[in-house]
């Protein structure tokens, strides 16, 4: 018996090694080349765009901080808040990665936020429920501290990348009816939507084997915060226990508008998951804007002319839903 637990953490610390490994490789590829138009979207902070709160309590962890950018027009009866969650495979990243995108978000008169949530490691034990769980816990605390500083906010978006992306659908998605302000809309690249053992082919999880099911159990349980077994993943009835993480199953007619980008190569979270969204977005007519780049891994670094596409969708469906009173 013990022997078959240490089997199976093994597995699932490979499988998460694999996810880290892929992932740090994207990024750094898009780090690395950055095209000229980038800099419309990256904004370095300074104090001429308004004021920088950092690291402000919404909950009893260590990690439950967040990062306000108030713009600096205070005058408006009303502001949007936009809401920007850090990537990192969930185990990784930091709030401080967006500053640029965060910036941008509050040079344009949005109060922005960048949102720390308490990353899984060895010992903790956390899965992506109880992060998902902790931004939802998270957001009325700064719609609270905004109203203090004279920010009056009456609608959000919320937005990511990888992690941060799948963070923020589940809110969008899942947790909408109980945000304190209507959420208008959600962005974002490469997130995990879809928990779907045979959509996760990448890892083999698609394979009628006895070790692909076991794979999976580990795996996608770690990730739901949930035990699970291979006759669970046998029989199907695995997947309303992941429910709870899994974006696509909460998308109906009523889901807010999206913009959304993957790539086609990507080795980290399934590009399968990402047509199952794409299908799920078509069949409940949501006002969606879906980028594929066909060139690309998780880092989306091959296709700059469809990452154009993406970031000025964002800016479009920003000002159609979210338009910054003057």
């Amino acid at each position: 018996m013990k022997e078959e637990k240490r089997g199976k953490r093994m597995f699932i610390f490979i499988c998460i090694l694999v996810f880290l490994f892929s992932f740090g490789i994207g990024i750094y590829s898009k780090m690395k080349i950055q095209p000229s138009w980038i800099k419309k979207y990256s904004v370095k902070w300074s104090d001429d765009l308004g004021t920088l709160y950092k690291d402000i309590s919404y909950g009893e962890e260590e990690s439950n901080k967040f990062d306000l950018y108030l713009p600096k027009n205070s005058e408006k009866e009303n502001y949007g808040l936009v809401v920007y969650l850090h990537a990192g495979g969930f185990t990784a990243g930091d709030k401080s990665g967006d500053v640029e995108m965060l910036s941008w978000l509050c040079s344009k008169g949005y109060v922005a936020c960048g949102i720390n949530y308490t990353l899984r490691n060895e010992i903790n034990e956390k899965s992506v429920l109880t992060q998902s769980n902790e931004i939802k816990q998270a957001i009325p605390i700064v719609i609270e501290k905004a109203k203090e500083y004279g920010y009056n906010i009456n609608e959000m978006g919320i937005a990511g990348g990888s992690a941060g992306h799948c963070l923020a659908m589940i809110y969008a998605y899942r947790d909408n009816k109980e945000s304190p302000v209507p959420v208008k809309l959600l962005f974002g690249a490469v997130g995990p939507s879809s928990f779907y053992a045979e959509d996760w082919d990448i890892y083999g999880f698609d394979r009628d084997t006895d070790e692909s099911r076991k794979g999976a159990a580990g795996l996608l349980g770690v990730m739901g915060g949930v035990e699970l077994t291979p006759e669970m993943i046998k029989d199907g009835s695995y997947i309303e226990k992941l429910k709870p993480i899994s974006a696509v199953m909460w998308v109906d007619e009523n889901t807010v508008p999206s913009v959304v980008a993957y790539g086609k190569h990507d080795k980290v979270q399934p590009f399968k998951g990402s047509q199952r969204l794409l299908e799920t977005y078509k069949k409940y007519n949501v006002d969606y804007k879906y980028f594929e780049c066909s060139h690309s891994g998780h880092g989306l670094q091959n296709d700059n002319k469809v990452y154009k596409k993406y970031m000025g969708a964002v800016e479009e469906y920003l000002n159609k839903y979210m338009p910054v009173e003057k």
